[in-house]
């Protein structure tokens, strides 16, 4: 871990609140299906309902979370939704499992979690300007080792008790929110103010500029790379309702589907050089790596096309691992780097479009599996990877030129 000591002691400890809090939240997400089926006894269409409202609460999350960060200011925002989606997990051993009020809960849940996320990524981008396309894989790199923590304890959890996972997850919500409460109140001591384009940047929420339906019609700095996620998001619904269903129906150990998220997750952190020499020699620019990374997500489902067997499996989560690890940070940085005081609103629209692609791939695709079986599945995926790329080739083009601040302030 001596990587760490190049940076600040208070990036530091973000990154270890940063994944605590990604383990918190894995220890829940994996097992809501198990828990309604389950646990409650009820069907799979009613656990999809359950993943739906989680989603939907997620995508009008984001949009929010995005356009009240300069309204009502970045402690309010960030510390008040991690308090609200502890309560709610809180709720969830009391509600037990009492169905008219846990759908609610759920879409309540879905929503407080997402506010945040758009909230911490302006604020990443605005604090520590210099260096934020560096901090923002540093800290996705440790959000991932979180989840990956998190997805191995929640099964031993669950073995206990399902509510023990969900007040778990409160648990390191409420340690986030007080660790941001904690941090932003020092900053706000020391007499710091919030000035577009350096650090710091947290103290009093900045006017809030042009309107939303003014800053939508800036089409060129969120359109088509939201396009390019969702796109993106909806074929990464090939993992859940294609790869995982045709590993059981083959009579594969249903581990085998697990093995190759464990995969994931040890690339992302095993394959940062050869991320960084891509970065370096083929993709310098944030959209270039957006571009690529479609690249890499289109050779994967090609490879599911062409390879229905496990090797074929193994060689396509590694390049989609890729695609992801090129992608993730890079949207974020983009929006911090050429969006200025809107950064918090794109990036919360671009969260929400992507999020869409996770609301109804699973659906398309589940439907084209009973349909057909993986292949129509893979082949679905590969269509939506060249729709991403296609959607992000536009925006590289359309993105070229003067800041997009410059333009939404003129």
């Amino acid at each position: 871990m001596k990587f760490l000591q190049q940076y600040p002691k208070e990036v530091r400890g973000f990154l270890v609140a940063s994944l605590v809090n990604s383990a918190g939240g894995s220890l829940m997400w994996p097992l809501t299906t198990m828990y309604v089926f389950d646990e409650l006894g009820r069907s799979m269409q009613d656990a999809g309902l359950v993943i739906l409202l989680q989603s939907v609460g997620g995508i009008a999350g984001q949009l929010f979370g995005g356009a009240l960060y300069h309204r009502i200011g970045v402690k309010r925002l960030i510390v008040g939704s991690l308090a609200l989606n502890a309560l709610g997990l809180f709720s969830l051993p009391f509600i037990n499992g009492f169905w008219p009020f846990l759908l609610p809960m759920m879409l309540f849940i879905g929503f407080c979690n997402s506010v945040s996320l758009p909230a911490i990524q302006a604020f990443i981008g605005f604090r520590f300007a210099d260096r934020r396309g560096e901090l923002f894989n540093v800290i996705y790199v440790a959000n991932n080792i979180g989840i990956a923590l998190g997805t191995a304890m929640s099964g031993f959890l669950a073995e206990i008790s399902y509510h023990l996972s969900f007040v778990a997850n409160g648990l390191t919500s409420v340690g986030f929110a007080i660790f941001f409460l904690t941090y932003l109140t020092r900053l706000d001591g020391s007499g710091e103010r919030e000035e577009e384009g350096h650090h710091p940047k947290v103290k009093t929420p900045l006017p809030a500029g042009p309107g939303a339906w003014a800053l939508l019609g800036n089409i060129r700095i969120y359109l088509f790379m939201g396009f390019g996620s969702l796109f993106m998001w909806f074929g990464m619904s090939v993992w859940n309702t294609g790869v995982s269903p045709h590993i059981i129906s083959e009579g594969m150990p249903k581990t085998a589907f697990s093995y190759l998220w464990t995969l994931n997750g040890i690339l992302i952190f095993a394959a940062q050089p050869l991320t960084t020499l891509i970065k370096r020699w083929f993709a310098r620019t944030e959209t270039m790596q957006m571009t690529i990374s479609a690249v890499f997500y289109a050779a994967a489902y090609m490879v599911i096309v062409v390879m229905n067997n496990y090797p074929g499996f193994v060689l396509a989560m590694v390049l989609a691992t890729l695609g992801e690890m090129l992608i993730s940070p890079a949207i974020p940085a983009f929006i911090a780097d050429r969006a200025g005081n809107a950064a918090p609103f794109y990036i919360g629209v671009a969260g929400g479009m992507g999020s869409a692609g996770r609301v109804f791939g699973p659906f398309a695709m589940g439907t084209l599996y009973d349909g057909g079986g993986l292949t129509p599945v893979a082949w679905l995926a590969v269509g939506t990877a060249v729709m991403s790329f296609l959607s992000f080739i536009i925006h590289a083009r359309l993105s070229k030129g003067r800041p997009v601040h410059e333009s939404i302030s003129a």
